[in-house]
């Protein structure tokens, strides 16, 4: 599944225990959670389908903001969003955009390099605590 700019990394568990750790995390590393958005139950309240997919937005103004600085463009990307969803298989997948990705997008890479570092390596640990086998 390769999309450009997403990473996406199959998680261990089920969406909603994946959800849960999410939220533990973000609150754990002293992250802002902006929104919890359930698209299935959104759907579900049109009378559709969806299997479960949540988007969760996040985020600290200092890590987001020295990339406002270089180019404010890089707003409409920001706060960070991590999307957790299961596929027709019924694997749980753990999706966000790529921060390299992003910088790259708005022209401001090279000028944020250690911002962008930094975001990354976060983001990362993230996926790979909430997708995780271990309890």
């Amino acid at each position: 599944m390769a999309i450009d700019g997403l990473i996406s990394l199959r998680s261990h568990v089920g969406p909603q225990q994946t959800a849960d750790r999410l939220k533990a995390e973000l609150q754990a590393r002293g992250l802002t959670l902006f929104a919890q958005i359930d698209h299935a139950a959104g759907a579900a309240g049109a009378g559709l389908a969806l299997r479960p997919t949540e988007l969760f937005v996040f985020g600290n103004a200092k890590g987001g903001t020295p990339l406002m600085q270089a180019a404010q463009t890089v707003g409409i990307d920001l706060p960070l969003k991590a999307l957790v969803w299961q596929d027709e298989a019924g694997a749980c997948w753990f999706s966000y955009n790529d921060p390299a990705w992003l910088t790259e997008r708005h022209g401001v890479a090279e000028a944020t390099q250690r911002v962008t570092a930094n975001m990354s390596a976060l983001l990362g640990a993230i996926a790979k605590a909430v997708t995780s086998g271990g309890a």
